[in-house]
This record gives structure tokens, sequence and C-alpha cells, in this order.
């Protein structure tokens, strides 16, 4: 049996994300990376009623050792013995895949009830955005002028652009529609609403993005509790079932932080290959979705995702921007709290905890009437992974 071959995974329909917590998003700093992911496991535990002596199952990730680990987290929220802990790396591309390991410790007996947490001082500590890391090809990139991230999205995006034809007008229409759905966000750090004159104001932080193309780093925490679907029905809110998932590691990756050199097509990314398995995993298609939530470090990654996990047609997505469809009212609400790009650089926690809130029906103004499916994607690289998620037929 190939990879392209395997039947549906096991966890399937099995666990549910219950409780969801945030902390505040912020820019101000003061308070330890530990601090943020006490209080959001414990906002999340309190969301659905449960308390540290319920949780028998701890995941976390980080990316260059930026966050604290998933016992140091149960340490301090004073939880008994776990049978399951987790610390997983690769910032952005981990928070579906955590949720899907949580999901499958659940699902195997192996634990009862997981929180899935993300914290990090992104904004006063170590910025991804702008920080030089150490790795074995550091020698060569930096002298050419590849020291940090954004240059590496920016050369995917042009390569994108010149294959399908999208425009710096189809990137604005990504960051003009999302400040829509920020802009009734009390969680969002950028809420004041974009015209195309007010994006083409501004300088380029790196051709072609603008400031407004890049997510805004910040100093947070997002949580979510797993359990069974069984005991996620007894609880306070609303079970989102997890009904699929996949992960890919892409060929050439693994290096450093510039294996991006490696990948063979750079107008494709990490949901291009993963998608198959995905929709296999879940029994449903693209056309069965109601709601997206598409990480989005930098506004292209929206474009890829539409396209990557076949949405639109290829070269068709900033049209479908552009004409509203990903907007509440549109044939595919997509990125429902404003994005990464928004309401603040969470490593992607906040794109899952967005989806699930929006199947549980607790999106407030953004919610999307009638949402009973949700695809939550992590990565925009040569690794990533995606979750679907449903409304409780019961």
């Amino acid at each position: 049996m190939t990879n392209h071959e395997k039947a549906r995974p096991t966890f399937v329909g099995k666990a549910a994300i219950s409780g969801v917590g945030y902390t505040d998003l912020t820019a101000s700093g003061g308070r330890s990376v530990l601090d943020l992911a006490l209080e959001s496991a414990r906002t999340a535990l309190d969301d659905c009623g449960l308390s540290a002596a319920d949780v028998d199952g701890i995941c976390t990730y980080g990316l260059f050792n930026d966050s604290v680990s998933s016992q140091a987290v149960a340490t301090g929220l004073g939880c008994g013995d776990l049978s399951y802990v987790l610390d997983l790396n690769n910032g952005g591309s981990q928070p579906a895949f955590a949720v899907m390991n949580a999901a499958m410790a659940v699902a195997s007996g192996l634990a009862e009830t997981v929180i899935v947490y993300r914290a990090l001082n992104g904004r006063t500590g170590k910025k991804v955005g702008s920080t030089r890391f150490d790795s074995p090809s550091g020698q060569f990139r930096y002298p050419i002028g590849f020291s940090a991230y954004p240059y590496y999205i920016a050369m995917w995006a042009r390569r994108f652009m010149i294959e399908t034809g999208t425009t710096e007008e189809d990137l604005a229409a990504v960051v003009m529609r999302q400040r829509e759905y920020s802009a009734i966000n009390d969680r969002a750090v950028r809420r004041k609403p974009m015209t195309l004159d007010d994006y083409f104001s501004r300088g380029y932080v790196v051709e072609p993005f603008r400031a407004v193309d890049c997510t805004v780093e910040v100093d947070a925490a997002v949580a979510v509790v797993v359990t069974s679907l069984e005991r996620a029905r007894d609880l306070e809110v609303a079970p989102a079932v997890i009904d699929g998932g996949a992960w890919v590691t892409g060929r050439g990756s693994g290096l450093d932080i510039a294996d991006v050199h490696s990948w063979p097509d750079l107008s494709r990314n990490c949901q291009h290959a993963l998608a198959d398995r995905l929709w296999r995993s879940a029994g449903i298609g693209p056309k069965d979705v109601d709601v997206a939530e598409i990480y989005d470090c930098f506004s292209p990654a929206v474009l890829y995702g539409l396209e990557a996990l076949g949405f639109v047609e290829r070269g068709q997505a900033g049209a479908f921007v552009r004409d509203g469809q990903t907007a509440l009212t549109g044939a595919l609400p997509t990125n429902t709290h404003g994005g990464l790009l928004n309401e603040g650089y969470v490593h992607g926690m906040n794109t899952v905890s967005e989806a699930a809130l929006q199947i549980q029906g607790r999106g407030g103004l953004r919610q999307v009437t009638g949402a009973e499916v949700a695809v939550a994607t992590s990565g925009v690289l040569v690794d990533g992974s995606a979750i679907v998620l449903r409304k409780d037929s019961k």
C-alpha cells in the first residue's frame, strides 16, 4: 500500500477540541513565556469546565528554543502524573500537527485530556521575522543577503506571482479583506480598515512585501483542550470534532531555515503536497468546507492555500479574494479572525483555535452562518499540516 492509498487515520472522529484559551496579544512584554502559557491553559480549561486535575497530557511546539516545555506547564498548573507529553519544533508548521498528535493520544487511550498550547514572546523576545539564526548554510546565505525569514518568503512569492499571474493588487486584496474581519475582532492588533490607496502608500520591506503583508509579531499564548468526543459532549462548550488531518515533510527539508532552496517548485508549497491525503482522511472535498483558516505569515500564503487545497483553480485565487468570496458573506469565509497578519502571530495556534470557535458557533460578529465544516492549515514552506474540524452530529 503506497502513501497515496492509505486508509483514513484511526483517530478521525474520535476526539474533539473543547475549551479554547487566549492571553492578550500584545507588544508590551513584561511577562515570561511560562506565565503566558499558564494563563492560556487555565483559560482553556475554565472555558470547558475542566481543571488541572483532569489533565493527563500536554503538547506544545516552539521554534529555536523560544517556548517552555510541557513539563514546566504541567508543574505550573499543578497537574498530577501525566501519561503523555510532547514537545515539537519547527514553529508554524506544527499547530494542526500538534492537535492531530493529541487526538491520536486520546483515540489510542494513552491520554484522556490533552492541552495543546503555543506561547512565546514573539515581539519582545526572539523575533522570527528579523533574527539571524545559526545554521549550517548561514555562512553562504548571509553574505548574499538571505539573513531573515521575509527574504525567503519574498522569493517564493515572486515565483508564485510569475507562474500564476498574481499581482500586488491581489496581495492588497488579501490584506484588505482580512482587515474587515480584524476590525470586528477585539483580540486583533491591527484593526484599522485599509483601502487600496492605503496599501500602496506603504513602502516595501522586501519586494513585493509591504509591512502590512507581513504578520504582526506579538507576545501571547493560545491553548486548546483536546479530549474524547464522548467526554467533550458532556462539557460546557460544543465539541469541534477532529475529523481529518495530514502532515507532509517536503523533499529536501530539514537542513536548516534555508531548506526552501531545495524545494523543486517555489510556486507551490507544502499544502499542495498534503491536500489529497487531507481530503482522503476526512472523506470529503473542498466543496464541503464552510470556512477556511489558512496559515498566513505573509499575504501570498492565503493565495497559495486557496489553490493548494482545491478551493480555486490555479491562478484564480487573487480574483477569488478580490471578488469578495473570502468575506463573511462569500462562498468561503477565510481567516475570519483577521489572520496572523492582523490578529497576531502566535505561530498559527490562533488559526486552529479560530476554526474551533467557528465550528462551536462562538465566532461572535465573525461567526459564519451555518458553519459545519472547517479546515485549518499550518505552515507555508516545505513542511506543514492541516486538520478538518466538523460540527458534532449529535
